[in-house]
């Protein structure tokens, strides 16, 4: 783990050493609030809960966070500094780890500073906080799986602008794969079990059970599979472009 500290210690310097991150997480909490404000009627709706903040985290994370994931490895690449990378003494899963727990905690950062929020339900009602928490835990690991995918994509890109097109539109086939208009193009030919199958990888089905409070085994399953698969494929595209 001393290596993978390292590494996140080194790209979580590198975030704060340039605009990205300043910019990342000012237009994050702009777009949250007007979002929660405007867009989900915080005050018209009367309820003493963050229903309007989190139902739009999907979408932020949709375009923001691919932003984030973009430059992992495909500006490593394009400076030249992944070979000194690689010859560190760490293993290329270990550099795969250390960068994307680097994104996950900036990302984290991110979300801690929209407490605000948080402070006015309360202030303005008596909110299920403990639902609260949950719905914040459940967003930062929907974060944390749009990052591993992300970084998965950022890998197969030499360019920052490739990786973020390629890892938006990963992202937007796993937000959307739970929605009639996307369910409906099987249905017509594929068995129920097909279907289901599509509709279970749906980030927003798990991640408004969370919202809600409901941590279930198969959301806890779904994310742990799906980042734990991405950084293994991440692993395996670094080795093969380190052999070829």
């Amino acid at each position: 783990m001393r290596a993978v500290l390292a590494i996140v210690r080194r790209e979580l310097a590198a975030y704060f050493t340039t605009p990205l991150a300043y910019v990342f997480i000012v237009i994050f909490l702009a777009m949250a609030g007007a979002f929660t404000f405007y867009l989900g009627g915080f005050f018209e709706r009367g309820q003493a809960d963050l229903g309007s903040f989190f139902s739009f985290h999907p979408w932020l994370y949709l375009f923001l966070v691919p932003a984030v994931a973009m430059r992992l490895w495909a500006e490593e690449r394009r400076s030249g500094t992944i070979e000194l990378l690689m010859t560190l003494p760490v293993t290329t899963f270990q550099a795969v780890l250390g960068k994307w727990l680097a994104a996950w905690l900036f990302c984290g950062v991110a979300l801690a500073l929209t407490f605000p929020v948080w402070i006015a339900v309360n202030w303005l009602g008596e909110p299920d906080n403990g639902v609260i928490v949950s719905a914040y835990l459940g967003s930062w690991v929907m974060a944390g799986a749009f990052l591993a995918i992300g970084s998965c994509m950022s890998a197969i890109a030499t360019n920052q602008v490739i990786a973020f097109v390629l890892g938006a539109a990963a992202c937007f086939l796993f937000l959307t794969s739970g929605m009639s208009m996307v369910l409906a193009a099987f249905q017509g030919w594929a068995p129920a079990v097909v279907v289901d199958l599509v509709a279970s990888f749906s980030f927003i089905t798990h991640f408004n059970a969370v919202a809600r409070g409901v941590i279930g085994l198969a959301t806890v399953v779904f994310f742990a599979s799906l980042i734990g698969v991405f950084l293994l494929v991440n692993t395996l595209l670094i080795e093969l472009r380190r052999a070829g």
